[in-house]
């Protein structure tokens, strides 16, 4: 079946659980794969993902064939399997979610409308917000930044698409989330250090952290815009996180 609005997917989705079915396909990006998934969290029917979207970071991590009659093949073949999600503020993600630079871009590839999506589109985008976005610092778990901080994301898997690894050593089956913490010294240096995600090296770009958290909870005195796995969400004083193991299963191999 087709979509034909934001939601639609979760609408149908849910409406396959509750005939029985037990394989549901999503075939396009995470924001699709988010709807689909949202509906089948904790029942027996299990996700299949047919990639077809911007970023695809939730089949790229698991391995799903970027050829869609291959990849519906291997998923109705698969011996399903339980995955965590994650939850901030209360809505499923299942990718990586997060506040500040990757939020921005977000909402600006969102605006740019259906019929624009794609990479070049999502780059254009990211290099145009790269040049204008300011950094803030954040409050996370109760302890402000030092320094102004470039992103804040959260990774249930282990990269935002397109080979971009944000978390190299996230597992989408371990209880935990990664939560990733960007201070920005530079941001020249900033520049500098984007090829670190291509080559899963991120953790060693000076101002980077990584530690794996079961809940976190992000803030500011201003509102900041969000991201749960890649669609943006509006602006909040206050993202609280937290991981929910082994609650999708997923039809890989």
């Amino acid at each position: 079946m087709l979509t034909e609005r934001r939601g639609h997917a979760r609408e149908l989705a849910a409406a396959a659980v509750a005939r029985g079915v037990t394989l549901v396909c999503a075939w396009g990006g995470d924001g699709t794969m988010n709807e689909v998934a949202s509906a089948l969290v904790q029942s027996p029917a299990s996700l299949g993902l047919i990639p077809a979207g911007s970023g695809n970071g939730l089949a790229r991590t698991l391995g799903v064939a970027p050829d869609p009659m291959r990849a519906i093949h291997e998923a109705c073949r698969a011996t399903p399997r339980a995955i965590d999600g994650g939850q901030g503020n209360g809505e499923w993600f299942f990718s990586v979610a997060g506040a500040g630079f990757d939020a921005h871009v977000a909402a600006g590839f969102d605006a740019a409308g259906v019929g624009r999506r794609g990479l070049s589109t999502y780059l254009r985008v990211a290099a145009r917000a790269f040049l204008t976005y300011r950094a803030r610092p954040y409050t996370i778990d109760g302890v402000r930044t030092s320094r102004p901080t470039l992103l804040v994301t959260v990774a249930n898997a282990a990269q935002f698409g397109n080979g971009a690894w944000i978390a190299p050593h996230a597992r989408v089956d371990d209880g935990h989330l990664d939560l990733v913490v960007a201070e920005e010294r530079h941001r020249l240096a900033s520049l500098w250090a984007i090829p670190r995600l291509f080559t899963k090296t991120v953790y060693r770009v000076p101002g980077v952290s990584i530690r794996r958290v079961t809940t976190v909870t992000i803030e500011d005195a201003q509102p900041f815009p969000y991201h749960l796995d890649g669609e943006p969400k509006n602006p909040t004083t206050r993202l609280a996180v937290h991981v929910r193991p082994g609650v999708l299963r997923v039809s890989v191999r």
